[in-house]
Parts: C-alpha cells; structure tokens; sequence
C-alpha cells in the first residue's frame, strides 16, 4: 500500500476533502465497515416472540436464516417492551444456541454419584408414574367430619417466571386437576 493510498484512505482526509466535513457519515467509515450488513437483513424469515425471562412480556423480534436463529432483539411494535430489551433478554439468543445448552435428558439414581442420560419417552414415563403414585398415596377424600377434600398434599408446584402467562396457566389448570392445592408461582412471591 502507496502513501497516497493510506492517504486516502485516512478518514481525516475523507472528512476534511469530501462532502461530510463532520465526520458523520461516508468519512467516518471504513471499506471494512461499509461491506457489513446487518444480520436481520440476511434473515430468510423473523418470528414474534415473548421473552422467557420474567413475567413482564417483553416482545421479540427472532430473525432465522437457514434454521438457525441468527438475531433476537426487542420488538418495536410490543406495547409492554416497546422495542426495549433488559440485558438477559438482549442475550436470550446464548439461551438457543449456546453450544454448553443441554440437549439430552439425564437422569441420576437415588444415592447415586454419575448421571445417565434417557430417551425423552423413558423419563416422561418416570415422571407420569411418579405424579400418579405420590397422588394415589396421599390422596384424602374427606376431613374428619366427614366433609369432601378432594385433594392431594403430594403434590405441589412453583412455578417460574420465566414461563408466560399462558404456560402458567395450565400450569395452574394441571396441577387443580390433579387435586394439589399447594400452587404457587415465583412472579408472586
């Protein structure tokens, strides 16, 4: 590279010779920084989402291209977050893709020290048996007056904020019908 060429180059050159004598726009870049794109812009498609942080509801943008979610920012037409995002929801996208993500269910054995990884239809299995029995066991029909319970003291629930409105809902709709009457939900807390 000539000096002539590292002189042009020179955004103070840019800036003092060409139309932006504020070094506001065209002279303040770089070639490097004018071949950037942004990667919304690349995006075969964008979703809209909640984040799954806390029970405020702030919107997402999700921007995925070849299947993979390539952005997530705040979406400017949600009337909670109104485009903003706190810190943990503007590094939601680690949430997805980080490759230290658990992909696979593991399972580790009473008194036991290693952990063993199950198919997904094993340990769903273990926990609809589980439910089941801790429900057949501490069922109650009635009080000692003979009035109806019909619950369940086995079984209880604490429910995250990370969940949105409609999960802790059935959440809350699962757990009644089960006949547990210990329900409760961290936003509340």
């Amino acid at each position: 590279m000539g000096v002539r060429t590292w002189i042009r180059d020179w955004p103070v050159y840019r800036q003092l010779t060409g139309p932006d004598p504020l070094g506001r726009g065209a002279a303040a870049q770089s070639g490097r920084s004018r071949s950037l794109t942004a990667r919304t812009e690349t995006a075969d498609s964008t979703a809209r989402s909640v984040c799954p942080y806390c029970a405020v509801g702030c919107g997402q943008r999700i921007s995925v291209k070849d299947g993979e979610v390539v952005q997530i920012e705040g979406d400017p037409d949600s009337p909670i977050s109104r485009g903003r995002l706190c810190p943990k929801g503007s590094a939601s996208k680690s949430l997805v893709t980080s490759d230290r993500r658990q992909r696979k269910v593991l399972y580790r054995r009473p008194y036991g020290t290693d952990w063993e990884e199950l198919d997904l239809d094993t340990a769903m299995s273990m926990i609809a048996d589980r439910v089941l029995a801790a429900r057949e066991q501490t069922w109650q029909d009635a009080d000692a007056d003979g009035r109806p319970l019909n619950r369940t003291t086995g079984i209880s629930s604490l429910g995250g904020a990370t969940l949105d409105n409609e999960e802790n809902y059935l959440i809350k709709k699962l757990f009644t019908a089960l006949g547990a009457i210990q329900i409760e939900n961290q936003a509340r807390i």
